[in-house]
């Protein structure tokens, strides 16, 4: 049985070799996600040629995914930890001050104190120092410590329900993206996003640099949420980020928010992630918690294109064994009856009723797959976001970045093929690669779909055949 939900691993000094990256694409990973908030150039090329070295080897192609850091408030660079008790005041500052107070640090972000006011609420260090804004002096901003902690260096400062005036893209995100263009990665994320704008920004900038990279945009704040049916509309995958999400919302919501995006991409069409804190335990421990096991199963049940886990696969002792539960767990799941929420799609053109209709079919008949021949990814993409009941996807694409695009699909398994010029030839082709890799047996049934084989086809023709 093939896993229909697709397994993202964050790559990090835990798996940052040929061998940790080959045994990952083994034991089930379909993309591979570097963080630029802590990867050096250099490091990421050597990751690439590693995957894709691997790749080549296992004959099993991979997707990566650059996740740029976005406009990330961080506290300044500290000598030694702030040691903080309840009622301590704390100063943040502009960079090109002096501290004013005996605790005291700076920030990466000048416009702190435009952005904020009297009263507000600030979470450092993902939400385990609290503070209340006392006075605003200049650029400076004077808190009370709400709750005890110890503050390092380059911590991250949420602001929750705050707009700030940053921009979509950092210098540092668009030195990044040189090197996203640079690799030809498959999938940029786009960390931080408040509106639509801000997808079309980075679309606009990746068109420009002819780079074909699709874009995932990371619901991480409250802005973000109020915003969200643009923001899908104008991404190719959204990623429910639930790390700053559940810092930036109350945390009662996060589940709602969760179900609420899931259920929108449904609905319009677009893929979907769920991420961060998957099997967290993992990290120290060899085995996940009931909790855990049970949240990545509602993932599943709810349907999501992919789950993506970080710190239990970049720096946690078990990464392998990682990936091998997520995909005992997802394989699992699929086997029982899920949210349904596919059910509410919009359909606006003719080819995606056509879609919908050879999903119809297949759901109907026991065994069936669904076989597509495409060009740029827009017809696979159809019939994955239809959600087809048992029957796998299969897609065909002379490209390989086209293919290699795919892996973010549920159940989309895809191969580079190239098209004969006879529509027999191809789909016999393609028959013969899925039985000699015995994913298909004789007598199965084959509905078939295609916007770029001729003859028999047109763009809304539907074939049904038996392997």
């Amino acid at each position: 049985m093939l896993r229909k939900t697709k397994i993202i691993a964050t790559l990090g000094p835990a798996t940052a070799s040929e061998e940790s990256i080959g045994e990952l694409i083994e034991a089930g990973v379909d993309v591979f996600r570097l963080n630029m908030s802590h990867a050096p150039h250099d490091w990421v090329r050597q990751m690439v040629s590693f995957i894709r070295h691997q790749s080549a080897e296992q004959d099993r192609s991979v997707a990566t995914l650059i996740d740029l850091q976005g406009p990330s408030i961080r506290t300044g660079v500290l000598e030694t930890p702030i040691e903080l008790a309840k009622g301590d005041i704390m100063e943040f500052r502009a960079m090109d001050t002096e501290p004013s107070e005996p605790n005291s640090t700076t920030t990466n972000y000048d416009g702190l104190a435009q952005d904020v006011a009297v009263g507000n609420i600030m979470l450092v260090d993902n939400g385990e120092i609290h503070f209340k804004i006392l006075r605003i002096e200049g650029s400076r901003v004077i808190c009370k410590t709400l709750t005890a902690g110890k503050m390092g260096s380059r911590r991250h400062i949420n602001l929750p329900g705050i707009r700030v005036n940053l921009p979509s893209l950092t210098k540092k995100d668009l030195v990044d993206l040189e090197l996203a263009v640079e690799l030809e990665v498959d999938f940029v994320a786009i960390s931080f996003v408040r509106d639509g704008g801000h997808v079309n920004d980075l679309r606009e900038l990746l068109e420009e640099k002819s780079c074909r990279a699709k874009i995932v945009a990371k619901i991480e704040d409250q802005e973000a949420v109020k915003n969200l049916e643009e923001i899908i509309l104008a991404s190719d995958a959204v990623m429910v980020a639930r790390g700053d999400l559940g810092i930036e919302v109350h945390i009662e919501e996060l589940p709602v928010i969760q179900r609420t995006i899931l259920r929108e991409c449904a609905r319009i069409g677009r893929k979907v992630i769920v991420a961060t804190h998957m099997l967290e335990s993992m990290i120290e421990n060899p085995v996940p918690t009931r909790a855990e096991v049970t949240d990545v199963s509602n993932a599943i049940f709810e349907q999501a294109d992919a789950v993506m886990v970080s710190g239990e696969t970049s720096v946690g002792k078990y990464p392998v064994r990682c990936i091998e539960i997520l995909d005992r767990i997802a394989r699992r799941m699929e086997r029982e009856p899920c949210a349904g929420y596919a059910q509410d799609a919009v359909l606006k053109t003719e080819k995606q009723h056509t879609v919908k209709s050879a999903v119809v079919l297949a759901d109907s008949l026991n065994d069936s797959v669904i076989l597509v021949f495409t060009a740029r990814g827009v017809l696979a993409n159809y019939v994955a976001h239809c959600r087809p009941k048992h029957s796998p996807i299969f897609a065909f694409s002379p490209d390989e970045k086209v293919a290699r695009a795919l892996h973010m699909n549920r159940a989309i398994t895809p191969f580079v093929m190239e098209f004969a010029t006879e529509p027999d030839v191809t789909i016999n082709n393609a028959m013969d690669i899925l039985k000699a890799r015995g994913l298909i047996d004789a007598g199965d049934p084959i509905v078939i779909l295609s916007d770029v084989l001729t003859g028999e086809f047109d763009t809304n023709a539907i074939l049904l055949r038996k392997a």
